[in-house]
């Protein structure tokens, strides 16, 4: 997670896809227009050094460290497999492309759940509601004071 964002490094899409970071780079940076702030952001200098410090990784570091990863939302790496010509990066792709969809479904059935209890929850506070009510007329009517005796009316024998 990252500004909020679920997202994948370009190393790790490149690991993925087999091919060099390099690539993944010089891949974005021939297709910009197609990799617009929402699909694909450079972290920031803040964002970088935390990413570093993280991972514990110098400068020195020959994977190319020195230089700010490119971070690519769902969509920014559907656009990559497009633009990552290899049959590795496509088969790589559709598996990607399938663990969103489940994440989302997950979040999606969650979220049914979520609203499932709510109607539950609405359905128990009237319930006690009703509840309270039986017990209030039953008290009034046990607090009623009996009423006195009266004088039978008719014949007596």
């Amino acid at each position: 997670m990252i500004r909020n964002e679920k997202v994948m490094l370009d190393r790790d899409l490149a690991q993925l896809y087999n091919v060099e970071t390099k690539r993944v780079k010089e891949a974005v940076q021939g297709n910009i227009s197609g990799f617009p702030e929402d699909f694909m952001f450079e972290l920031s200098k803040a964002e970088f050094d935390n990413w570093r410090s993280q991972i514990a990784t110098s400068n020195a570091d020959k994977l190319g460290l020195r230089y700010a990863p490119m971070a690519f939302t769902e969509h920014g790496v559907l656009m990559l497999s497009g633009v990552i010509n290899s049959e590795s990066a496509i088969q790589t792709n559709i598996q990607i492309m399938r663990i969103f969809s489940k994440i989302k479904q997950h979040f999606s059935d969650v979220s049914d759940i979520r609203t499932d209890l709510e109607k539950v929850k609405r359905k128990l506070e009237n319930q006690g509601k009703n509840i309270e009510l039986v017990f209030q007329y039953i008290d009034e009517l046990s607090e009623k004071k009996e009423l006195p005796e009266r004088s039978k009316i008719g014949y007596k024998k």
